[in-house]
């Protein structure tokens, strides 16, 4: 269990030895003593090399033991082999924290990976936590602390400011740095972690959100060992308000193999990773671009957008016409201004467009006021999540920057709770002004608009969930593992308290006929067993049965189909069940992912499922917010909602049905390997869902 007080004084350090310590430039060891000199780090510094003597002015210790006091960081910059013999030469309780510069562990291969394992019981035996090894170390910015051997800052520092970045790789770390410091962003703490022998992204992650000088978290991911671990993580940046963004590669199968020789990290299906991400309100960059788009937007703004309807402002036509596509691409909404508002502007600009986007033309910049009185309009009804507005190159003009300034500033005391973009081309000192007062801006329109929607989609995960403990009561199976039969794979779903279709297994054609006479209308009649998954082709499937001659008949087709296609099978009789009343055919689905566990999958079921691979994931266990999420995500939603005259169906059934699925799902995690509804019937509002079939593998 990691304490803040034991990353306290690794990321804070007092006092600092640097272990193959030098004043020889092309040496790794001269990098962390020469930024922390040069930037005025204020605690103590030791350098450490078995030759003594001094190193930068500084008097040097031969080993750790030699130390005579105890220190809170140590920097290892000592070739792998030497690393842990280093390490070692320290006793429990002298070191709190270490970072490990140096490649050849894990990532390496088998020897790599016993060096590795040694390192880790070195630090574990002596209290140590450990950054690394493998890694470019991390930065206090605020504090000085330069614990890397980066070059990035030798060219410029970044400035303090309220960005926490994480890296898994060291090479990326440092780009990421050089662009923060490009972009203008301020920075909190920059880390890189490696192998992640002990500390990994997640343990960062939770540092950053009790960080109170971070607002902003950005992460970049290749993969992840432990996925509840890293949930706890993101939950916790979600409950306290804390802004994540993550890129993750790893999306194709060749982007997953290069980080895995990369990083030796575990790299998950990249459907759960943005199941994950969606469902703790993580925003996910899938460019460099848009990764620091998103911190830079996210640092800037006092708060977020609170929804997706956005309001365009712009002084072109063709301009807005780009970013309404935008927009609608990005998912946003643009709702027209109110009629008093539209009256306003055609009064003093009757050529103007007064929908959305609005268009106020070039008069915004002969009449100083037209823009701040379209825009307070537009957004003093409370109709509008963001503003955006675009300037053209009227940005650059010295006669308009007090017009552009004071209607940022005049807008953002008037509407604190609502995120503004300008869309413009100002010189740099006039765009860190805008900056400062929460306004960010950007050159290009179309992705100050994506940025906008990317954000919006956070404030989807309406409902973070910290994962429960289990309970103590797991699903009843039968015993042993591999694939269950209908019958058992229904009543397993009846566990969780979704309804199933009533259907009884019968051993014969007599039985059968009488349970047909039973349920009194037409009855499907399916072989049951667990060796057979897909009925349908083996003939095991007869539907709409009327009477006992149709009844009988049908059970000896099945039986004698199934006989000849698939004579190994183990049969253990037939279902009889009603025919099933009209409704919606829905899919709904778990298998048990390596790293994070059970994952619930849901979508339109038959031929929607195969043909338009429309369905959206979660990780179980979660409220009925992400599941009306899940639900309204489909592309097909509208047939849920009612389409050519059908009724609508009862999506809260639905909702409530996913709910028990995951529930079920996470209480017997080692105990279901996959269990799929499929159909699942959504009947119309009121009337609730039908599981019609299923199958399940226990494990």
């Amino acid at each position: 269990m990691t304490s803040r007080a034991e990353l306290s004084r690794l990321f804070h350090p007092r006092s600092i030895a640097v272990v193959g310590a030098s004043a020889a430039p092309n040496k790794i060891g001269a990098m962390p003593l020469t930024l922390l000199r040069r930037h005025g780090y204020a605690g103590r510094i030791v350098p450490v090399n078995p030759r003594g003597g001094t190193i930068l002015d500084l008097p040097a210790c031969p080993d750790l033991a030699a130390l005579a006091e105890p220190v809170d960081l140590a920097i290892l910059a000592v070739p792998a082999e030497h690393a842990a013999d280093a390490l070692a030469r320290a006793r429990p309780g002298q070191v709190a924290g270490a970072v490990v510069f140096t490649s050849g562990y894990a990532e390496t291969g088998e020897a790599g990976r016993a060096r590795q394992a040694r390192l880790e019981a070195v630090a574990r035996e002596r209290g140590i936590r450990l950054l690394g090894p493998n890694c470019l170390g991390f930065m206090n910015v605020r504090e000085q602390v330069y614990a890397t051997f980066s070059p990035a800052p030798m060219n410029g520092t970044v400035a303090a400011g309220d960005i926490g970045m994480v890296s898994q790789s060291g090479a990326f770390g440092a780009y990421a740095y050089s662009m923060a410091r490009e972009r203008g962003l301020g920075l909190s703490y920059w880390i890189s972690t490696g192998n992640e022998a002990d500390l990994d992204v997640s343990d960062c992650i939770t540092w950053l959100v009790d960080d109170p000088h971070t607002r902003v978290i950005m992460v970049y991911m290749e993969g992840c060992r432990d996925g509840a671990k890293l949930r706890h993580a993101l939950a916790a940046a979600s409950q306290a308000g804390k802004a994540v963004v993550v890129a993750k590669i790893g999306r194709t199968a060749a982007g997953a193999q290069a980080a895995a020789s990369h990083t030796a990290a575990l790299a998950g299906d990249d459907a759960v990773y943005d199941a994950l991400f969606r469902q703790y309100g993580v925003a996910r960059a899938h460019t460099i671009d848009e990764f620091f788009n998103l911190g830079y937007a996210l640092s800037a703004w006092p708060q977020r957008p609170a929804g997706r309807r956005l309001g365009i402002i712009t002084i072109s036509g063709g301009v807005g016409a780009l970013m309404a596509d935008d927009a609608q691409d990005a998912g946003l909404m643009l709702p027209e201004p109110a009629q008093s508002v539209r009256d306003r502007l055609l009064a003093r600009v009757p050529f103007a467009s007064a929908r959305n986007p609005v268009d106020v033309t070039g008069q915004a910049v002969a009449e100083p006021g037209l823009l701040l009185e379209t825009a307070d309009g537009m957004l003093a009804g409370g109709t509008y999540d963001a503003l955006a507005v675009f300037l053209a190159a009227a940005g650059s003009l010295d006669s308009l920057w007090p017009t552009f300034e004071s209607f940022a500033r005049e807008l953002r005391e008037r509407h604190p709770a609502v995120p503004l973009s300008l869309c413009a081309i100002f010189p740099q000192v006039r765009r860190q002004a805008l900056e400062a007062l929460g306004c960010p801006v950007f050159t290009d329109p179309s992705a100050a608009i994506r940025t906008l929607g990317a954000v919006a989609v956070m404030e989807d995960a309406a409902e973070p969930v910290v994962m429960p403990e289990r309970q103590a009561a797991a699903a009843e199976l039968p015993a042993g593992s591999g694939p269950l039969n209908e019958i058992e794979a229904l009543a397993l779903v009846r566990q969780a308290g979704i309804p199933t279709v009533d259907a009884r297994l019968v051993a014969s054609a007599d039985e059968a006929v009488a349970q047909a006479d039973a349920v009194g209308g037409p009855v499907a009649l399916k072989i049951v067993s667990r060796d057979i998954l897909h009925k349908s082709d083996v003939g095991g499937v007869r539907l709409a049965l009327q009477g006992a001659g149709q009844v009988r008949g049908a059970h000896a087709g099945i039986m004698a189909a199934v006989g000849q296609q698939a004579p190994q099978a183990r049969i253990d009789g037939v279902l009889v069940a009603p025919m099933a009343p009209a409704g919606v055919e829905c899919i709904l689905g778990m298998h048990r992912d390596p790293v994070f566990g059970p994952v619930i999958m849901f979508g339109l079921g038959g031929v929607y499922v195969e043909i338009l691979r429309d369905i959206s994931f979660r990780l179980a266990p979660f409220g009925h917010a992400q599941a009306r999420a899940m639900i309204a995500g489909l592309r097909t939603y509208p047939l849920l909602c009612g389409a050519r005259g059908a009724p609508p169906c009862d999506v809260e059934a639905l909702a409530d049905a996913l709910v028990a699925f995951a529930a079920l799902a996470h209480a017997a995690p080692d105990r279901i390997e996959s269990i799929e509804i499929n159909p699942l019937l959504a009947l119309p509002r009121g009337q609730g869902v039908l599981a019609l079939d299923a199958v399940a593998v226990a494990s």
